[in-house]
């Protein structure tokens, strides 16, 4: 399936690009940074350099196969595009990232742009949290 979606985005098929999507789609981990998507590929006997690792994810990025997201101190995170809209909340003690969607949150955004004369194309929301009672 690999080779089928790089090449339906434009992209060459590369071992390095094939491997990197596969642990994507494979990890229990929904948003990696460059780092743990390298650890991994080191972990299973991978030579694919950390510059590559970036490399490829910017191309991911950019043919829309991940979305980057900048949860804190301009650490990057990926997750595959999958074409389901969420937000996230981000636990500032753990750095656990919890999705979720809401059709409140996302009807009154809309309903703000429009108030101000404008129409939403697109938005990204972090809710930084912390569990109750800390």
């Amino acid at each position: 399936m690999e080779n089928h979606e790089l090449r339906k985005v434009g992209l060459k098929v590369t071992l390095p690009r094939v491997k990197i999507l596969q642990i994507l789609e494979s990890s229990e981990q929904r948003h990696m940074s460059a780092e743990d998507v390298f650890k991994t590929l080191m972990e299973s006997g991978e030579d694919v350099g950390l510059a590559t690792v970036y490399r490829v994810l910017t191309q991911f990025e950019g043919a829309g196969l991940v979305e980057r997201h900048n949860f804190d101190g301009g650490h990057s995170v990926f997750e595959l595009d999958r074409g389901d809209h969420h937000d996230h909340m981000v636990c500032v003690h753990s750095g656990e990232v919890v999705e979720f969607h809401s059709d409140e949150i996302e009807k009154l955004q809309e309903e703000i742009a429009r108030r101000h004369g404008f129409e939403l194309t697109g938005h990204s929301l972090v809710l930084y949290v912390k569990r109750s009672g800390r």
